[in-house]
């Protein structure tokens, strides 16, 4: 019996390899956008982390016919009123790069006191066929924003996320170690449930 595929909605390649590794215990083929001949993207204007990983996963399903994973997840600042939130990826702009929205947090986080720096990651992971969405999970991590970006590891606001138990920032500490807490490893072991049951796992 040929393995199953599975597609990961998704072009961003340090968010492919971070969910490459979390599934790669599971006997599936991963593929990723960038593996389908021709596809229309999928517009994630959704008012939630939720809502954006179902359009994502529904929609690249329809059009590939393949089991298809979608994920949105972001940093959330309780101090911002949940913001970057579903905007994180362009929190400074369309195109914005990592240090460039990193440095706009920073930057609103000058003058906010110690007391209030408390943040969350948010992952919402949604599994779907091509007929409908089987599913959709969450994973949360808490922490701090950092006064300062240090490290070099992981992406996105990782070098600002102070995680306390670590006593340091994501950016600072092995992917293997990040996988152990992170948000989107707790999404990620949720949606390995709903996966066994629509595929052969």
């Amino acid at each position: 019996m040929p393995i199953q595929k599975l597609l990961i909605a998704t072009t961003n390649k340090k968010k492919l390899k971070e969910l490459q590794e979390l599934l790669a215990d599971l006997p599936l083929e991963l593929l990723s956008l960038d593996d389908l001949p021709d596809y229309d993207e999928v517009i994630e204007d959704g008012k939630s982390f939720k809502e954006n990983a179902s359009k994502k996963a529904l929609g690249y399903a329809q059009q590939s016919r393949l089991l298809t994973l979608g994920e949105d997840s972001g940093l959330c600042c309780e101090a911002l009123e949940g913001a970057p939130g579903i905007y994180s990826a362009r929190f400074a702009g369309g195109q914005a790069t990592d240090q460039e929205n990193n440095q706009k947090l920073l930057t609103l986080f000058e003058k906010i006191p110690d007391n209030c720096r408390a943040a969350y990651y948010q992952s919402s992971v949604a599994i779907a066929t091509p007929e409908q969405i089987v599913g959709v999970v969450q994973g949360q991590v808490r922490g701090v924003i950092h006064k300062k970006l240090e490290g070099d590891q992981g992406f996105g606001y990782d070098p600002l996320f102070y995680y306390p138990p670590f006593e340091t920032t994501f950016g600072c500490v092995s992917a293997e170690k990040k996988h152990s807490v992170s948000h989107r490893a707790k999404a990620l072991e949720a949606a390995k449930a709903l996966l066994k049951k629509h595929c052969v796992c």
